[in-house]
């Protein structure tokens, strides 16, 4: 079984804080699961998007306490499971985190092996699919993990 979750994206202020807080949501009952984020550029320290924690907040999650991190060997270390939002992702961490194989997915991987469109510097409509596209993909996840 899968304890400790790592979601990412490019820089840990959108798509991946969603995927974090949705999937701890999800995860609620379960005492032993970490859910963590990171992003393979992140905008370290920076909040999440203005829209990423509006569309949240719409969807019940409180994430106004996100802070952003670059991912790191340890992170990758830790990790049972790597959620990634496009291939680019998956690329960089097998490039730069060898030991990573098999770990790391597309988020959308039972969806066809979707990606989830970075919503960033777009409009909040953006931010919705985004959103509506990780939520799925997480329900998907969950008879899985």
């Amino acid at each position: 079984m899968f304890n400790r979750f790592l979601v990412v994206c490019t820089g840990n202020i959108c798509r991946s804080p969603m995927g974090e807080y949705l999937l701890r949501q999800r995860l609620a009952d379960r005492p032993n699961a970490v859910v963590e984020s990171a992003g393979i550029g992140a905008l370290v320290g920076h909040p999440a998007d203005p829209f990423a924690l509006e569309v949240m907040t719409d969807n019940g999650l409180d994430a106004s306490e996100h802070r952003a991190r670059q991912i790191d060997q340890d992170m990758i270390a830790k990790s049972d499971l790597i959620l990634v939002m496009d291939k680019s992702h998956m690329r960089w961490i097998h490039q730069n985190f060898p030991m990573s194989r098999g770990r790391v997915h597309l988020i959308g991987r039972w969806r066809d092996n979707a990606e989830v469109a970075d919503p960033y510097r777009r409009p909040r409509e953006a931010f919705e699919q985004a959103w509506r596209d990780t939520e799925a993909s997480i329900d998907d996840w969950m008879s899985k993990v």
